[in-house]
């Protein structure tokens, strides 16, 4: 297992992927040696201000350390080009809706990732890349929406095409930051349902997602950081540390986390 993103003390590791991913196979190219055959799925969990976007930021290639290293598939930042490193990261995130024009078609908005632009020009795409965004559209069930115009979408299905966008770039590491924020019930079991789904495949890139919520874990995730004051309190294993004491350490309040099939709840005890 290779390390993600090393610091002083907590080390947060993920696997690196080299294969090449199309949700319309389903199936692996191979090109370089043998991907390790379990990947792990990381979520993020802590409270408003405990450090999590600045976790993704460093992930990301953004952001350097002020102390210790940050070693990110196999590369340690401050002794790799980041420009190099970047097209390999795919992230998905609130911010990147801003940048995007509101007037351009679904299918533009996934497409032009693929040339690491937000916007088209003058650029010629070939049939691959097309075909190559429709079916990640189709996996993330945005089909009847490719002629729509991004600025139209719903909060839910603006989520699913930067999702898109994300992984049209093949990226090893895919960083989500905070997916289903502001999603309704039936937009939010949508969404994780279908990360679920992505989660579960075993050539699907290595994943990170941030959440404020445990019901937003999509099943197929396999291990859970939390963290509060920038300080890692508990990592590992989503069945040995997603635990009541740790979700209450986390937050600063008692909670009761049950795990209900290949869901999580929880919920805090009624005051005396």
């Amino acid at each position: 297992m290779s390390a993600l993103v090393r610091m002083p003390r907590p080390r947060l590791c993920l696997p690196t992927r080299p294969y090449l991913w199309s949700p319309a196979r389903s199936r692996a190219q191979p090109c370089s040696a043998a991907a390790s055959t379990r990947l792990e799925r990381w979520v993020i969990l802590g409270p408003n201000g405990a450090g999590k976007t600045t976790l993704l930021n460093l992930a990301s290639s953004y952001l350097f350390p002020s102390k210790g290293t940050a070693t990110i598939l196999g590369d340690t930042l401050g002794k790799v080009d980041v420009f190099d490193l970047r097209p390999r990261i795919g992230m998905a995130g609130i911010a990147m809706t801003e940048k995007l024009p509101k007037r351009q078609t679904v299918l533009q908005t996934v497409l032009t990732a693929a040339y690491g632009m937000t916007a088209t020009w003058n650029e010629d795409y070939e049939e691959v890349d097309e075909q190559r965004a429709r079916a990640f559209l189709d996996r993330l069930g945005m089909t009847d929406y490719v002629d729509r115009k991004f600025g139209t979408l719903s909060e839910g299905e603006r989520k699913r095409t930067l999702i898109c966008r994300a992984l049209m770039v093949d990226p090893e590491l895919l960083l989500l930051d905070e997916p289903a924020a502001g999603l309704d019930l039936g937009g939010r079991e949508d969404l994780v349902r279908r990360l679920g789904r992505l989660a579960r495949d075993p050539i699907a890139p290595s994943m990170i997602m941030v959440t404020h919520h445990v019901e937003e874990i999509p099943p197929g995730f396999t291990h859970v950081l939390m963290i509060r004051q920038g300080k890692v309190l508990a990592a590992g294993p989503l069945e040995l540390e997603l635990t009541s004491r740790n979700l209450s350490l986390c937050f600063g309040l008692p909670l009761v986390v049950e795990q209900v099939g290949d869901r999580w709840t929880a919920q805090g005890l009624p005051l005396s």
